[in-house]
């Protein structure tokens, strides 16, 4: 199948070579039609390769201190499915064919190469990443479904599976006991850490469709064309790579619950879709004009402030209401105080499970420690806690010695001596706090330059090609203009070369 300049365009392709001339020559030849990153040596290569989802390598063999096919070999820690392709001299294609017929490259050219043929090249590399990348996503999809049928036949998810006894839980509780054996679409609400996905498995588990799938989708870690796809399905040729039809998460779910995580960062195109299903319980395949009839329930949950979305326009208020039918808000850990030695104990006994230490508990010590903080990340950061607490730990029961190293993130010491700051900026990792403050920085400077991206690196004092590379590490791409945003394909593999310590040509 044919692809065009804009899907190609979405699939960076790395370039390695030691000659500068022959980054030029790939530059000139195929700049405007893909998405390339440069690297002068295997050393800067893997940089930028652990920076960006890269499709495709292509790398001059013979280069000093790694040569193209170790470069190839250490490239697949960072990024399993990207393809290699070796640029070489004649007097390798021994070595190469060996290469080949092993599986670790998939094609060789040699040199000099000619433009159309090597056009050719990178452009059916780029459809076989994106065939190996949706095979290896059906697979895990599959995979998570046969586990989530294996769990819920052994009742792992189910009202005992929450642990608390705080009247705030039991509120939540007395809810989901209310609404789990209808058919009524759930809403649940909270902050992050709060346990919404297993509140949603409490609420299938606990319906008359506890023997159909559970099926569940972050709908804020997919872009929006993925996202589509992820839902929807797909039908043979909607897209580059789509060698098949393939079920989405409806299809999966027929008969049982589909748990939508994250709605709030759905786009839009994607939300007139969702209403649809919801309203019609029918939707077409990406490419497709067969529509699909499914019987699902819908279970959604946000940390988001939807109603404010809704008045910025970013959240569609008809969909807002077919999905708050049954809303249930979780509370955030520190009000429900009473939980933390709960949890805390029950995590400890997890995880001393899974590591085969003896260890009994938590001593009074601990729990005055852990029972003194804020705890923004909720629960999900109680259980991170307890999991390194108990590596460390040494004798028969965690201590406040053993959550020293919490004191570095944020978590107020054993002693009581609260550190500087709010409760939720203490609660948060350093590298956290100062990411978050970068991209504060970031978008004021681009406000008060009025989108002149010139204009605003100045202000940040760095060059613009490092604000491009800062842009897309926070993804702000968004605040743009149009031609800016054409211009920083190329000019963001500078940026990450030269926050690795190396250079781009």
């Amino acid at each position: 199948m044919a692809s065009t300049a804009l899907e190609l365009a979405k699939f960076p392709v790395l370039v390695v070579d030691d000659e500068q001339d022959n980054l030029d020559a790939f530059r000139f030849n195929f700049g405007k039609s893909f998405t390339l990153h440069y690297a002068s040596s295997g050393e800067q290569a893997l940089e930028l390769a652990r920076a960006h989802d890269i499709a495709a390598v292509v790398t001059d063999q013979r280069m000093p201190r790694m040569t193209g096919l170790e470069l190839l070999r250490a490239v697949r820690e960072p990024r399993p499915d990207a393809v290699g392709i070796i640029v070489t001299a004649f007097t390798d294609v021994e070595v190469l064919i060996e290469a080949i017929n092993l599986g670790r490259i998939y094609r060789y050219v040699t040199k000099p190469w000619d433009s159309k043929e090597m056009r050719g090249i990178l452009t059916q590399a780029i459809e076989r990443f994106h065939l190996v990348r949706d095979n290896r996503r059906l697979s895990e999809q599959l995979t998570e479904y046969a586990g989530m049928l294996a769990s819920e036949a052994h009742g792992a998810f189910d009202f005992g599976a929450i642990v608390g006894d705080s009247s705030a839980l039991r509120d939540v509780l007395a809810r989901v006991e209310q609404v789990a054996q209808t058919t009524a679409t759930v809403l649940l609400r909270g902050e992050t850490g709060t346990g919404k996905e297993m509140v949603a498995r409490a609420i299938h588990i606990n319906s008359a469709r506890e023997s159909k799938p559970f099926i569940k989708v972050n709908c804020a870690a997919l872009a929006s064309g993925v996202l589509e796809s992820e839902l929807f399905g797909h039908e043979k040729g909607a897209f580059t790579g789509a060698v098949g039809r393939r079920p989405g998460r409806f299809e999966l779910a027929d008969g049982g619950t589909l748990f939508l995580d994250e709605i709030g960062d759905v786009p839009l195109d994607v939300q007139v879709k969702l209403l649809r299903v919801l309203q019609e319980r029918e939707f077409e395949r990406v490419g497709g004009t067969e529509t699909v009839k499914v019987d699902v329930r819908v279970v959604s949950a946000t940390h988001r402030d939807l109603e404010r979305q809704i008045n910025d326009g970013k959240f569609r208020e008809d969909l807002y209401y077919r999905l708050n039918v049954f809303p249930i808000v979780l509370p955030p850990l520190r009000e429900r105080a009473g939980d933390i030695a709960l949890l805390a104990e029950h995590f400890v006994q997890k995880f001393a499970r899974a590591f085969g230490k003896q260890v009994n508990g938590l001593d009074p010590s601990a729990v005055s420690a852990l029972s003194g903080y804020a705890w923004p990340g909720n629960v999900r950061e109680l259980e991170n806690v307890i999991e390194r607490a108990l590596i460390l730990s040494r004798g028969p029961d965690i201590t406040a010695a053993d959550l020293e190293f919490t004191k570095r993130a944020g978590v107020p010491a054993p002693s009581g001596t609260p550190p500087a700051g709010t409760a939720a900026e203490r609660g948060r990792p350093l590298q956290e706090r100062l990411s978050e403050q970068e991209r504060v920085e970031i978008i004021a400077a681009i406000d008060q330059s009025q989108g002149n991206i010139a204009h605003a690196a100045r202000r940040l004092g760095i060059n613009r090609s490092t604000l491009y590379y800062r842009l897309r590490k926070h993804a702000l791409e968004h605040l743009l203009p149009l031609k800016e945003s054409a211009a920083s394909t190329d000019a963001t593999a500078p940026a990450a070369g030269a926050g690795s310590g190396g250079t781009s040509p």
